[in-house]
């Protein structure tokens, strides 16, 4: 066993991917001989070199504009964002051609490039560094959404999204990159859970909580306090935001009859509704009380001041759950 961070899981995994394909690449703004801002590539461009590891302009349009043009011929580049807010910039290119261009080929041409972006609040920053877009992306088809939540499953999961021969924006919650947890190096990536796999986290009795990224360590803690109030929380580690895992989440939520779903995104038009939509088809009758949701507010995120009065908490977690239960 190895004990690592988040930041270092995604750094071996990268590492794993890099040693195993000479066509693996990574690119972003400070990414080589800095090592990137949150370090997650500290030592990359000392063992691989300049070539594989490369520092760009700022200029994050041209970034994934010059990995569609790798991945046309036949590498699988691994773009940063460095932060969040920084995407838009690459929407166009990510939206009218990345997630366009299988399709428009009829399938005869794949475009295997992963997007990295760190996302999320919690950690003090100005604006456009704490935002959560991943509904934007998860709403194109011909995107792949994944966000981890952990180090194990960031070391396996960048992996899988390396892997994929469709283009995958790949979520890393910043306000996580220090947390610890032990690796055992012998698992295998094939014996790891697949990429579009949700994971139950702790199994309960009384509600489901579904959430994803930086918001499942929330989600347990909220689990936690509610043991000892005598409620058995479930909690559901989506990890895939598209595709959705629906027939993990269907087996919870007919066991359970309730559901609350927590990200750090507003509530309005956010996962949570496409999520809550699902449940409330397929299970509509194991329901015993409506799909809550727990989210941030509708406006742009806050100064880093009040940031924690904006972004959901153990207590509006506990809240629902309670709203829940009441019916």
């Amino acid at each position: 066993m190895t004990q690592i961070t988040l930041a270092k899981g995604v750094n071996m995994g990268l590492r794993k991917a890099m040693e195993a394909d000479p066509k693996v690449l990574v690119m972003g703004e400070d990414v080589g001989k800095l090592g990137g801002v949150f370090r997650v590539t500290d030592g990359l461009q000392k063992d691989f070199g300049e070539d594989r590891i490369i520092d760009t302009p700022l200029a994050e349009s041209g970034i994934v504009g010059t990995a569609i043009g790798l991945a046309l011929r036949g590498y699988r580049p691994v773009c940063e964002i460095q932060f969040d807010g920084f995407v838009y910039p690459a929407f166009d290119q990510i939206v009218s051609q990345l997630a366009k261009m299988r399709a428009r080929a009829l399938g005869k041409v794949a475009l295997p490039v992963v997007i990295r972006i760190p996302v999320g609040g919690g950690i003090g920053a100005v604006e456009h560094h704490s935002e959560s877009n991943e509904a934007y992306f998860a709403h194109t088809a011909g995107l792949r959404v994944v966000a981890c939540s952990n180090p194990v499953d960031a070391y396996f999961m960048v992996q899988q999204a390396i892997a994929s021969d469709d283009p995958v924006v790949f979520y890393e919650p910043k306000r996580r990159y220090w947390e610890k947890a032990d690796l055992d190096e012998s698992l295998t990536l094939e014996a790891a859970t697949p990429l579009h796999r949700a994971r139950v986290m702790r199994e309960g009795n009384d509600v489901t909580i579904a959430a994803y990224g930086p918001m499942v360590k929330t989600a347990l803690e909220a689990a936690t306090a509610a043991d000892e109030e005598g409620k058995s929380l479930e909690v559901v580690d989506l990890r895939s935001l598209s595709p959705l895992d629906m027939p993990t989440l269907r087996e919870s939520v007919r066991r359970t009859g309730r559901l609350v779903v927590v990200h750090e995104a507003p509530v309005f038009l956010g996962m949570g509704a496409e999520v809550a939509a699902r449940v409330t088809e397929e299970c509509f009758y194991s329901l015993e009380a409506p799909v809550m949701r727990v989210g941030g507010f509708d406006t742009p995120y806050p100064p880093s001041r009040v940031e924690e009065d904006y972004l959901p908490d153990l207590d509006r977690i506990l809240d629902a759950v309670d709203r829940s239960l009441a019916f």
